[in-house]
């Protein structure tokens, strides 16, 4: 394969996200002139996970490159439920903080889930309150998990039919899977969602013209499980001292498939950005 066809299969997460970062400028520029608001973003960090706070600080980044005005709300590992649940309570009463963000994983005594119920639906920037899931079932796609968004936004943005189309998502997850499959069924394509006790997964994927793969297994989505000419997401990540590597076995995959992310560069950048997005959605709703 030459360099050039070798390029245009890759879906540039990074380029994409610059797209919709410049957007998101552009809004929070009219929103401050127009109205004199900023919006701003609450981030919840419990303890000192290193990846976790990592990816905070991804996220206040991206923040500053789009102009929201980013906060961070740190709590001690041993911090109690009823301290988080404190905390949620106040921002979500304070009228400067437009979107809320809680940073999982949560300690192992915290209950994520009631910590998110918590989070007032209109401050959700994450998209994971059950009224906006609700929502997104029904096709009122608002505030939707960030991944699965920005899933859509590629595909949309590199002109692939979904309408029709077998899609496949391997992972069931709250944060990725579900919301992803509800999405696409959204637009009409026919979806299959494969997870850990799937038997014979080949069977599935070989017959999919989209594949989503989100199950945190380095190279599990080999050349032989697809077929000539599929779209393929790796939202997978997996890291080993040799590197970083994607659920997707990219160097052999990219051979057959006509589009595919890479890890990392592809769903990540993304993913991040379409939060960016958010915040501005939440911004626009709470004035």
């Amino acid at each position: 394969m030459s360099d050039e066809s070798y390029e245009l299969r890759i879906i540039d997460g990074k380029v994409l996200a610059q797209q919709v970062e410049e957007e998101v400028r552009s809004g929070v520029e009219d929103l401050e002139s127009n109205r004199g608001v900023i919006p701003g973003l609450a981030t919840i960090l419990v303890g000192d996970d290193p990846a976790s706070k990592m990816y905070v600080r991804l996220k206040h980044r991206a923040c500053e490159r789009v102009g929201i005005r980013a906060e961070d709300y740190l709590l001690p590992a041993e911090a109690t439920q009823e301290e988080l649940l404190s905390l949620i309570d106040t921002l979500n009463k304070t009228r400067d903080v437009h979107a809320i963000l809680l940073q999982l994983p949560l300690p192992k005594h915290f209950s994520p889930q009631e910590a998110m119920e918590a989070i007032s639906p209109a401050k959700d920037a994450d998209g994971f309150h059950p009224y906006n899931m609700g929502k997104l079932m029904i096709g009122d796609e608002g505030l939707v998990p960030c991944t699965p968004h920005g899933v859509i936004r590629a595909l949309e943005e590199y002109n692939v039919p979904v309408k029709g189309k077998n899609a496949v998502i391997i992972g069931h997850s709250n944060v990725v899977g579900k919301p992803m499959a509800a999405m696409l069924l959204n637009r009409n394509a026919t979806v299959s969602v494969c997870h850990i006790f799937t038997d014979d997964l080949k069977k599935y994927t070989l017959g999919a013209d989209i594949i989503v793969v989100a199950a945190g297994v380095k190279h599990l989505i080999k050349a032989d499980m697809v077929k000539e000419g599929a779209v393929i997401f790796d939202v997978g990540i997996t890291k080993e001292e040799g590197g970083v590597y994607g659920d997707v076995d990219f160097e052999n995959v990219i051979k057959k498939a006509s589009l595919v992310t890479p890890v990392p560069g592809g769903v990540g950048p993304m993913t991040i950005a379409m939060l960016m997005k958010h915040v501005l959605m939440c911004a626009e709703k709470n004035l």
